[in-house]
């Protein structure tokens, strides 16, 4: 079977803050951040597997600290699990004080995608860098939450009510 090294999979953006991507809070909506944070996650996903595929779950999403106006910030994104047909994304997002130059995390997440056709071999992924191989060795714990979690959700939707609450 073919592998790839985390590396191979590794995509950077970057982004300017502007007026545009602020809220009330004068922070950036996390709304746009989860758009660009799943583009960017894509990208890792296409050069691992080369094939369609689409976001199934974005988990362990933490928001830790804000991107204000003369902030920058790079999304980086890189796989750190593969099943058979299901692939993890770890993404982080590091900011930078534009007047200062110093650095800081905002944001963390991991996505799992889901390739479209039933026929593609993924490729095992290799770690390089030690914060690789700490996200890749504790895939599988994060794969067996996400199995329960589906169970559960599936309980949920069982129970939930879809008519408006005038109907």
């Amino acid at each position: 079977m073919k592998e790839l090294t985390c590396n191979q999979t590794l995509a950077i953006t970057s982004h300017r803050v502007i007026a545009n991507d602020l809220n009330e809070h004068e922070t950036v909506y996390g709304g746009r951040l989860l758009e660009m944070l799943d583009g960017t996650a894509s990208i890792s996903v296409s050069r691992l597997c080369r094939s369609l595929s689409v976001t199934a779950a974005i988990d362990n999403l933490n928001f830790i600290a804000p991107f204000k106006l003369q902030d920058s910030f790079c999304i980086e994104s890189y796989v750190t699990g593969v099943g058979k047909r299901s692939i993890e994304v770890f993404v982080k997002i590091i900011g930078e004080h534009i007047e200062t130059g110093e650095r800081f995390l905002g944001l963390t997440a991991f996505l799992t995608f889901v390739v479209t056709k039933k026929e593609v071999e993924l490729p095992a992924i290799m770690p390089v860098t030690a914060e690789q191989k700490d996200l890749c060795s504790t895939y599988p714990d994060r794969q067996k939450q996400r199995q329960l979690n589906r169970i559960k959700q599936a309980q949920l939707i069982k129970n939930i009510n879809l008519n408006l609450p005038w109907d």
